[in-house]
């Protein structure tokens, strides 16, 4: 297989590859630290990467990709007993770590690497280099000839723990191909190329912001901007000094499209930007038209998951219709599939159906679960993603949800919660809304609304919700109940958790 970062092995570049605030790497200097690392790990089989968004985490996971070994991310706000149950799933034989890194207990029976990078600073910022047993080095291009494995595709590159909604994290395993297709079909529809500056504010333990954030612009020979922690300014300053991409997921740009009214400097900003996208959640129609009218850009969706890295995008010269998450990627098959796994035809942008993906892009078993691995996929290939969704006639994927929490069979229909939560958010009454469905003897199942109102003092009536909702979709799509609460469960990523809504 052909390496996954061709510019890490081309020779020494002084082409900026990484800059996590005021402490950046050229692609020779990533070279150098990346190879160093990858001398450390060689033939360790999986490594554990304590990943906070930090330049130490993107220069550990690329080392480990060099080595031919398996990098595990570690979301450090995980918890003790979800930490233990990963160290004991995946079984590393070491783990990375930033040399100030303080581990927690369930980790310091691993054998410990730091790894020091020897960062350039801007003026703004300091090096915050540390000490310890560490992997460092120099060499540029040669220090990551020297580390790098010959491996083949089918070799892991990734374990990546999914959010456990059901029982314990899984580990789905993520193979090198996995990664190298999705990332050239994305550079397809993207035009991404070596002249594109990335900039985010993703966490590094999940594959939107590790595997398309970071790895990503390192396999075009591009660069990335890492904010840190997001913010409204950290954008506006970004591309405003020559960043032309902008990764988020919709509490993002929900806080964008909030701080736009005040603020021309970030509506100039973003309509400088070549690309605007979103992932990892359904970004609402009505933010899609504040920033839309605020910029006269719009933002693009995309559509994949831990298991089938990217399955679906706009593309750049296509039509960047706001609920809809684009077409098929080159190599990736999808099919929508009725409840008795009929293929279902229809170009209606109404028949609901279950997603199914076949390509280079899925991921190769869960660890250490063959049960669940096989159930995952039918007989012929196709990985059963869970999700259901419409196509438009054009082709067009439209998301309307989960399949065990926002595909509602109410009345003899069947109906996606996500287009009711946008036609709820569209009401001025509604800053935030989640729709579920729950038993009820006469319809099967009521449509439930669950929603934070902007003016908790004088939320919108029931009944006025209800009458919303059924003018602009269908009357059998109105809430049936309406529940108000301060603030909806969200995770890390900003998905709402339906599950922990209250009983």
């Amino acid at each position: 297989m052909t390496p996954l970062f061709p510019a890490l092995t081309d020779g020494p570049s002084a082409r900026p590859a990484l800059r996590f605030g005021a402490r950046s790497l050229t692609y020779a200097q990533l070279a150098a630290a990346a190879g160093a690392v990858a001398g450390r790990v060689r033939g360790a089989g999986r490594v554990a990467v304590w990943a906070p968004p930090s330049l130490e985490t993107a220069v550990a996971v690329v080392g480990v990709l060099l080595a031919g070994a398996a990098a595990v991310p570690l979301n450090p706000k995980s918890g003790d007993k979800e930490l233990a149950h990963i160290l004991s799933d995946s079984a590393p034989a070491l783990v990375l770590a930033a040399p100030d890194a303080e581990l927690p207990a369930s980790l310091r029976e691993l054998r410990r690497v730091d790894v020091a990078v020897e960062a350039g600073t801007e003026a703004y910022g300091g090096d915050g280099a540390g000490d310890g047993d560490s992997a460092a080095g120099g060499g540029g291009g040669a220090g990551a000839r020297a580390g790098a494995a010959v491996v083949g595709g089918e070799e892991p590159a990734l374990v990546v723990y999914t959010s456990g909604t059901t029982g314990p994290p899984k580990g789905a395993v993520i193979p090198r191909r996995a990664i190298a297709a999705t990332l050239d079909a994305l550079a397809d529809a993207w035009r991404w190329t070596e002249d594109d500056v990335l900039v985010h504010g993703l966490p590094l333990f999940h594959v939107h912001g590790l595997v398309l954030g970071v790895l990503g612009p390192l396999r075009r020979g591009g660069s990335v901007r890492h904010l840190g922690r997001f913010d409204t300014q950290g954008v506006s300053r970004e591309l405003s000094g020559g960043a032309t991409m902008l990764f988020g997921v919709p509490t993002m740009y929900h806080r964008i499209a909030e701080a736009l009214p005040g603020d021309p400097a970030l509506a100039e900003a973003l309509a400088g930007a070549r690309l605007l996208v979103s992932g990892s959640a359904a970004l609402p129609v009505h933010d899609h038209e504040r920033i839309a009218a605020a910029t006269g850009r719009r933002v693009v969706e995309r559509y994949g998951m831990t298991e089938t890295l990217m399955n679906t995008a706009v593309r750049a010269d296509g039509e960047a219709r706001a609920g809809t998450v684009g077409l098929p990627l080159p190599g990736v098959e999808l099919r929508l599939v009725e409840d008795d796994g009929s293929v279902l035809d229809a170009l209606d942008g109404e028949s609901v159906g279950e997603i199914q993906v076949r390509g280079a892009n899925l991921f190769t078993e869960y660890l250490n679960r063959p049960d669940a691995t096989a159930a995952a996929f039918t007989a012929d290939g196709w990985f059963r993603t869970g999700d259901v969704a419409v196509r438009d006639p054009d082709g067009y994927v439209r998301i309307v949800g989960r399949r065990a929490t926002d595909l509602i069979k109410s009345g003899g229909y069947k109906i996606g919660a996500g287009e009711i939560e946008n036609a709820l958010l569209e009401h001025p009454g509604v800053r935030e809304a989640a729709v579920t469905g729950e038993p009820d003897a006469d319809l099967g199942e009521r449509i439930v609304a669950w929603v934070v109102p902007a003016d908790p003092q004088s939320p919108p009536a029931e009944g006025e919700l209800a009458d919303h909702v059924a003018r602009r979709l269908a009357p059998h799509k109105r809430p049936r109940v309406v529940r108000y609460l301060d603030a909806l469960p969200r995770n890390d990523m900003g998905k709402i958790m339906k599950r922990a809504l209250p009983a």
